[in-house]
């Protein structure tokens, strides 16, 4: 199967006329995009765009053996006129098939917002899933039979419809996926391609052609990541975008409960109101069990309040016990939860503190806080195929 990307932008496309925000300034050139339309083997058209025929012609292809023109939504974006030849474009009811003339079969996939997708099947047996902008599949069934070769969607604008086809099997580990209906409230750039990476997804330019079947090489998803970063830079938001795509995610939280503290409360109900609903909280420091354990990805946030914990433990703000036992105790412990994370099978990304830039705390106690944490950092950082820094929101790859 051969398909044919004329557009990947929103319906407004991208940049948005007369926008003035950072993200449609950069996306100029090869970085703009027109609205998304898919053009599948010449002879069915995924969606009626502006300009449809002039895009197939840069890509060196034709719509005159365009047999269908199927829509994914009702029309919102520019007045469309059909090109000469066409023929009437329509929406098919969910759950109905169709069979073209050419011999691909045509399957409406409902959404669970207004708005059809289309599985494609050619007639060699190639699969695609198309999906609309800001929508996630409503009717797939629980154990899907086998993968899609290829599913083109709202990743970005909607992460959990793609963690919903993982979780069925409608995406496996050979499945490319596309990133379509891209909008300003995106990255662009090289900040777009991490973004997806992350999510074992691509972006591609407007005119791309791909062909089902043929070998290609996936995005490949880091499977150990530390994320560092000051405080309110954005660390936890970076750390949760990287797994909002997967079907289960355990979120383990660190920070343990603060009673008669209204403000930590808040923090916590909006760090939990970010979270998709599928995934489970645990709230606990004890983190080597969970490594070593099979199990789902873990996003642990945050290894310095796992190490305050530590401390407590080991008595460490304590001078005289720091150098009689506690260095060694903590060393030790840091050392098992290193040693975890080296040998888990797990996907895990954790999110950490970057302190030590500039100022120094007044206190003994508070030094020896700043140094353990930098050590266990370092040591941590070491075992993860990429560390990220975070900083005013945006993420520097320092590995991986």
């Amino acid at each position: 199967m051969e398909l044919t990307l004329l557009g990947t932008g929103s319906p407004l496309g991208l940049p948005r006329p007369d926008c003035p925000c950072a993200v449609c300034a950069r996306s100029r050139g090869t970085r703009a995009r027109a609205a998304t339309a898919l053009l599948v083997d010449g002879a069915l058209l995924l969606d009626l765009t502006p300009g449809a025929a002039l895009a197939a012609a840069r890509a060196g292809r034709s719509l005159v053996g365009v047999r269908q023109v199927l829509l994914t939504h009702p029309h919102d974006g520019p007045p469309v006129e059909l090109p000469a030849g066409l023929p009437t474009a329509g929406r098919v009811p969910d759950g109905r098939e169709l069979t073209l003339i050419s011999g691909h079969r045509v399957r409406a996939v409902p959404m669970d917002s207004p708005g059809t997708g289309y599985e494609v099947v050619s007639a060699e047996g190639e699969r695609l899933l198309y999906l609309p902008r800001g929508a996630a599949p409503a009717g797939l069934p629980e154990n899907h039979q086998e993968p899609y070769d290829l599913v083109a969607a709202d990743v970005t604008g909607r992460p959990d419809a793609l963690a919903k086809l993982r979780a069925t099997g409608a995406v496996g580990p050979g499945t490319e996926v596309i990133a379509v209906h891209l909008d300003h409230d995106a990255p662009t750039g090289a900040d777009l391609d991490r973004r997806l990476a992350a999510a074992g997804a691509r972006a591609v330019p407007d005119g791309t052609v791909l062909y089902l079947g043929e070998y290609h090489e996936l995005p490949e998803v880091p499977r150990r990541t530390l994320v560092t970063g000051g405080a309110r830079s954005g660390k936890s938001v970076e750390a949760e975008r990287r797994l909002e795509t997967f079907p289960e995610v355990v979120y383990v939280a660190t920070s343990g409960t603060r009673e008669g503290d209204p403000e930590w409360a808040e923090r916590v109900g909006l760090h939990r109101e970010r979270r998709p609903g599928s995934w489970r909280t645990a709230e606990t420091t004890d983190l080597v069990p969970l490594l070593v354990e099979d199990g789902p990805a873990l996003l642990i946030d945050c290894l310095s309040l796992w190490l305050t914990d530590a401390m407590d433990r080991v008595g460490a703000w304590d001078d005289g016990t720091w150098e009689e036992s506690g260095r060694t105790a903590l060393r030790e412990r840091t050392a098992e939860l290193v040693a975890a994370v080296r040998a888990t099978r797990r996907t895990v990304v954790a999110v950490t503190n970057e302190v030590g830039s500039g100022v120094v705390p007044a206190t003994a106690a508070g030094r020896r806080f700043r140094d353990e944490l930098g050590r266990l950092n370092a040591a941590f950082a070491e075992e993860c195929e990429q560390v990220v820094l975070v900083v005013a929101g945006q993420a520097l790859v320092l590995r991986g």
